[in-house]
């Protein structure tokens, strides 16, 4: 081939990388203003107050996953009428939570390369009181009862709680001190009474008791999961009870709900809810036969909350806690959901 035809040939090539680039942008793009529109049937969204602090009515705040101008959003319903008309904030966030009048949203700052996260903590009109930056992309997010205590975790590494290969870092912050501590792995861990130490131990899920010392979350390690309790003032962390992924505690702090690995399951859609009482150890499958890969939240001192994926990315389910009933929607276009007033 002479050195004309190399040329042609390679300016040919240019042309179709050029145009197949120019078609992934315009199709991303594309795809990107649609959820910027109105869907047709989709639940009715507009510009108002968003409050976190107590009140007369009872309300779920939450982020609003509807196409449209406010998608991503913190949007918020009366708990007695959740498929009503929902009033958006104007303010974003990947994942949420809040009592007491505290919020936490973990946010993205996109970039022109690369996209960065950050943690916000909110007070109750939603006004910024300090951030810190992530370290990874956000996955879960809690307030303590009194809003005192926040915590986050994200990934560092892999994308899926469902594979081997993912890392988290999950942090604790005081927020009437100040003080970060940013992984718990900074904690001592005792497992099946004996102190622990292995490099691939995670943490995720944090879930706080009223008392404001003591949580509960996910710790792994050698391939298992493990509930442990942690004591925020001695800063330890011990195993109470394995295979417990995102657990969540009741109001009055006797049950935990979680998601439990069932074997025989597909590999990406590997969990079941399941509820356990700590007192007696003893686990109560819940009446939800899909894979719920969220950490719930509870209604009431009878019922969860959880996401399932829906025509709009998440919508969400509720089911009573003692492994009777069956599931029912909550509301469409929506995720991480906090129950305050």
């Amino acid at each position: 081939m002479t050195l004309r035809n190399k040329i042609l040939v390679l300016v040919a090539a240019l042309a179709v990388l050029a145009g197949v680039a120019t078609a992934s942008l315009l199709h991303a793009a594309g795809r990107a203003d649609k959820k910027n529109q109105i869907q047709a049937g989709g639940p009715h969204v507009s510009t108002g107050t968003v409050s976190l602090a107590s009140g007369s009515e009872r309300r779920i705040v939450f982020r609003n996953m509807a196409w449209g101008p406010h998608r991503d959003e913190l949007a918020t319903v009366a708990a007695t009428a959740p498929a009503g008309p929902r009033t958006a904030s104007g303010v974003k966030c990947l994942r949420f939570y809040a009592a007491a009048g505290t919020g936490i949203c973990l946010q993205a700052e996109r970039g022109a390369v690369t996209d960065s996260y950050r943690a916000v903590v909110l007070d109750a009109g939603l006004k910024e009181r300090a951030h810190y930056g992530l370290p990874g992309i956000p996955t879960r997010a809690r307030v303590s009862p009194s809003g005192r205590w926040v915590a986050w975790t994200v990934f560092v590494g892999g994308d899926s709680y469902a594979g081997t290969n993912f890392s988290t870092r999950t942090a604790v912050l005081d927020t009437r001190t100040g003080r970060l501590t940013s992984s718990l792995e900074d904690f001592t861990a005792t497992l099946d009474g004996k102190e622990h130490h292995a490099a691939d131990t995670n943490f995720w899920g944090v879930t706080f008791a009223a008392d404001d010392r003591h949580f509960y979350a996910t710790m792994a390690t050698g391939g298992h999961t493990h509930l442990v309790r942690g004591d925020l003032a001695a800063r330890t962390v011990t195993s109470l009870h394995t295979n417990v992924e995102c657990p969540s505690l009741s109001p009055d702090g006797t049950r935990i709900v979680y998601k439990k690995r069932v074997p025989g399951l597909p590999a990406d859609a590997p969990w079941r809810l399941y509820a356990l009482d700590l007192a007696t150890m003893r686990e109560t499958a819940l009446a939800e036969p899909r894979s719920v890969d969220d950490q719930a939240v509870w209604q009431d001192g009878d019922t969860v909350a959880y996401s399932l994926a829906g025509d709009y990315g998440t919508d969400l389910y509720t089911v009573p806690a003692d492994g009777t009933g069956k599931p029912r929607r909550l509301l469409t276009a929506g995720l991480a959901p906090a129950y305050l007033g």
